[in-house]
């Protein structure tokens, strides 16, 4: 006995034939036009989550030179560390895709440490890599660490800030790249027994160990100590590479100490006459990160070290005009959305450079000096809207806002 039309109802929301647009008959079944759209929703979403996730999984090799090509772009210098980290990130990605089968060599990561000066550019190249890895990044603060229990960040904080930067998507985070800054801090503060605990050094030291190294990790997903009824999710770290940077303030005595134990009296090997004493970070060991305060079981667990070489005057020189993001570039494009064409003598950008050496602040202080300069200009410039109007800073105007400007008191380190 067939069904009359206004028995016939959709069979998944049921809706008669005279409450919808359209109902589309199946052998035994009826679906209506707002069922359609919905499940046409769901399917793309779905659809759209698996395509993610698929072009996720299969990562793109980047080569070594690729990568060091496009840090060239943004960083000036520092060849040596370039290639240290290219290498890494490629060697990275190739681990990511390793298949492993029985009796098949595994490949282990090479977590890094790099040592350098202040301003030399550490964070930035962590920061420029970030652009082009397809795989979650983050950047943590390794200052706030304490051990647990102690007021501060606990070191699991690390992978929260990952998982937040993989959108909580656990298995991209478990293949993710983290870089940890001023590691330097967490040295151990002295060899003599104390009758305070160490909370913020050798304490935060041996709970990394385990992270480093590789395990599975409970991780608050909301940070530690805030939310403490929070269900934590569990993360593997055998597939995060760990990058760590640090300035090792002091560390050039521990290494001068080093070399001159070769030498005996007044009697000197020819090696010892090469030794570029302004560049002593080239020569840094794990023996010297050691006297530095890092327990040997860190070294260990971060066995790739490199160091990133102190700015001269014609590196400062060329990261004022030379990188995509230069300083020069970027106050052009500040005065640009004002309808001004700024332009700079080539003797104020060495007045600059100079200003920056001697006060010993690396590439840093360069945006320092750069804004005493230009404050009354970005003061005045949104106010006075001119089309066309242009301005040349020459080396009078620099060194007439420069003095009346509060970094001239500035004393030489």
């Amino acid at each position: 006995m067939s069904k009359s039309s206004k028995d016939i109802k959709c069979s998944f929301c049921g809706s008669g034939k005279q409450d919808t647009l359209m109902l589309i008959a199946g052998l035994d079944a009826h679906i209506c036009d707002k069922c359609v759209a919905q499940a046409n929703q769901i399917l793309s979403e779905e659809l759209s989550t698996r395509k993610n996730k698929a072009s996720q999984s299969a990562l793109t090799l980047m080569k070594p030179t690729e990568i060091k090509s496009h840090l060239d772009q943004y960083v000036i210098g520092q060849d040596e560390a370039k290639k240290v980290l290219s290498v890494a990130v490629y060697n990275h990605y190739k681990r990511l895709n390793q298949k492993v089968e029985k009796d098949e060599v595994e490949i282990e990561k090479s977590n890094i440490i790099m040592v350098g000066e202040t301003g030399t550019g550490k964070t930035l190249l962590a920061k420029t890599v970030a652009k082009i890895l397809h795989v979650p990044f983050c950047i943590c603060d390794a200052t706030v660490l304490t051990e647990a229990g102690y007021v501060g960040e606990d070191v699991e904080s690390i992978l929260t800030r990952l998982l937040q930067a993989a959108d909580y998507d656990v298995t991209a985070a478990e293949r993710g790249i983290v870089y940890i800054d001023e590691v330097d801090k967490i040295a151990r503060k002295s060899d003599n027994p104390s009758i305070t605990r160490d909370v913020s050094g050798e304490g935060v030291q041996q709970a990394l160990l385990k992270i480093l190294e590789g395990t599975i990790v409970n991780v608050p997903p909301q940070g530690g100590r805030k939310h403490p009824d929070q269900k934590m999710i569990a993360v593997n770290t055998n597939n995060i590479l760990f990058i760590c940077g640090g300035a090792f303030d002091g560390i050039e005595k521990k290494i001068a100490n080093r070399l001159r134990t070769q030498t005996v009296g007044y009697k000197v090997k020819k090696d010892d006459l090469s030794v570029d004493l302004k560049n002593l970070y080239k020569y840094i060991t794990p023996q010297d990160l050691r006297s530095f305060g890092l327990i040997p079981e860190l070294i260990g667990r971060l066995p790739v070290i490199t160091h990133l070489n102190p700015l001269d005057r014609e590196a400062l020189l060329n990261i004022v005009t030379e990188p995509k993001n230069s300083l020069v570039r970027q106050y052009k494009k500040l005065f640009e959305y004002e309808g001004i064409k700024l332009d700079f003598d080539k003797e104020v950008l060495e007045f600059i450079v100079d200003k920056a050496l001697e006060f010993k602040l690396g590439a840093r202080g360069l945006r320092s000096i750069c804004e005493a300069i230009m404050i009354d200009a970005m003061f005045e410039a949104p106010t006075d809207k001119q089309q066309g109007k242009e301005l040349y800073v020459t080396l009078d105007y620099a060194l007439d806002k420069f003095a009346k400007s509060d970094l001239k008191k500035l004393k030489v380190a």
